[in-house]
């Protein structure tokens, strides 16, 4: 399931119990992620998923969700 990936990229990434991640988890208010963590994880999904994630996309990430959604939109 693609929130089982991205749920295991933000544990590697933030070094971070995957108990504390959920769907509607706030990227920076829950999980304390910085906007350098951000272009981390856009790098680590364009690599994985082999997408683009433009910058204005990345600012508009909000939660979890917003992650997985993007992804599943995204990806052929």
């Amino acid at each position: 399931m693609l929130f089982d990936e991205v749920k295991e990229i933000l544990v590697d990434q933030l070094d971070i119990n995957e108990d504390t991640i959920e769907l509607d988890s706030g990227l920076f208010d829950d999980l304390d992620m910085d906007s350098l963590d951000a272009i981390d994880l856009a790098m680590t999904i364009e690599d994985q998923y082999s997408i683009e994630v433009p910058d204005d996309v990345i600012k508009g990430f909000k939660t979890v969700e917003d992650v997985v959604s993007y992804i599943e939109s995204n990806i052929d």
